[in-house]
């Protein structure tokens, strides 16, 4: 597998954390995908764990593109990395829909196609693909409480901050769960993780897998819920900028929730707990990407905001724990 070095390498733009390179391997285009640059949360940007599960998950998913190659040799280019087959399409970034303008319909289709792409994702039988020993399922729920909340007391810089974290974390260690069985999960899937036929706006290629694992279906559709956002939702989810569902022609959440549970036939009576915790990582997040700012590890000054925004979504995720939330 030879890499064309004639051809220029060119960076994708997008993303917050891991770095996409377009080249041409073995004559053919593919992907080099790596981890970013500094210190890296625990369990995050895996890049052998995402290979595995490209390259199994593409035999039963015709938009999961194939992982064709992984190296953990740090001698190669510093870290490790994989390559990935290339997908050519359509990818709507954060809130700008100005790529589909004109397009009156284009809300409605996308929504739907989100819950439908979902809902084929967990369909999936893992044992049929060989990932039957992904992750570790059993007290998945728990142990993404306990996890995060470890995250998140090494990210807190002040007492309020840490009250805050602590107020929640204990929140969601008293809500019941229902036992469901365990399926794969994506654990990013959003509306900028997926490459689109520009015409039919179908899914080409769900991306971004470093974080996959098998747990509770709902954690994915709650995750899904936490980028949604809607035009009379508090600011911080506004500012959020993730996915362009504040447009006119956008599902409501509860609409995102009962076509998802038509379409699994899943009991979904603890989504609005599951989303705390969705909407807990993701302050989170927000936290240790300012953190990686601070150190250096990356320049981008998109990350500067972070801290506060972080915050801001771990109050809207307190709100919501105590049923005061605007706009739900």
């Amino acid at each position: 597998m030879s890499v064309d070095l004639a051809q220029p390498i060119r960076q994708f733009a997008g993303g917050l954390a891991n770095r996409n390179y377009l080249l041409i391997v073995g004559g053919a285009p593919a992907v080099l995908r790596r981890p970013p640059d500094g210190e890296l949360p625990p369990g995050a940007h895996d890049m052998a764990r995402e290979h595995r599960i490209l390259s199994r998950l593409s035999d039963a998913l015709p938009f999961i593109a194939r992982g064709l190659h992984y190296c953990g040799d740090r001698s190669v280019i510093g870290v490790p990395f994989q390559l990935i087959e290339y997908r050519a399409g359509l990818v709507i970034r954060g809130a700008d829909l100005s790529p589909l303008q004109g397009r009156d319909d284009a809300p409605e289709i996308l929504s739907e196609m989100m819950v439908a792409t979902l809902a084929a994702l967990h369909r999936v039988d893992a044992r049929a693909v060989g990932l039957e020993d992904l992750g570790r399922p059993e007290g998945f729920i728990a142990r993404a409480i306990a996890g995060w909340s470890k995250r998140g007391a090494l990210v807190a810089e002040d007492g309020a901050l840490q009250n805050l974290l602590q107020d929640i974390s204990q929140w969601l260690s008293r809500q019941r769960f229902r036992e469901r069985t365990p399926t794969l999960l994506h654990c990013d899937f959003k509306l900028d993780n997926l490459i689109l036929d520009p015409q039919s706006l179908s899914p080409v290629a769900l991306v971004d897998w470093d974080m996959g694992t098998r747990g509770d279906p709902l954690f994915d559709l709650a995750t899904l819920l936490s980028y949604w956002a809607h035009p009379d939702d508090p600011p911080a989810l506004q500012r959020l900028q993730q996915m362009p569902t504040t447009h006119p022609g956008f599902w409501r959440r509860a609409d995102v929730a009962r076509r998802y549970a038509d379409l699994t036939g899943l009991d979904i009576d603890d989504l609005p707990a599951m989303r705390v915790l969705a909407l807990f990582k993701l302050g989170i997040v927000f936290l240790q990407l300012h953190r990686q700012w601070v150190g250096g590890a990356v320049k981008d000054n998109r990350y500067a905001d972070f801290a506060r925004l972080g915050e801001d979504i771990l109050l809207v995720a307190r709100d919501a724990a105590a049923g005061t939330e605007r706009g739900s």
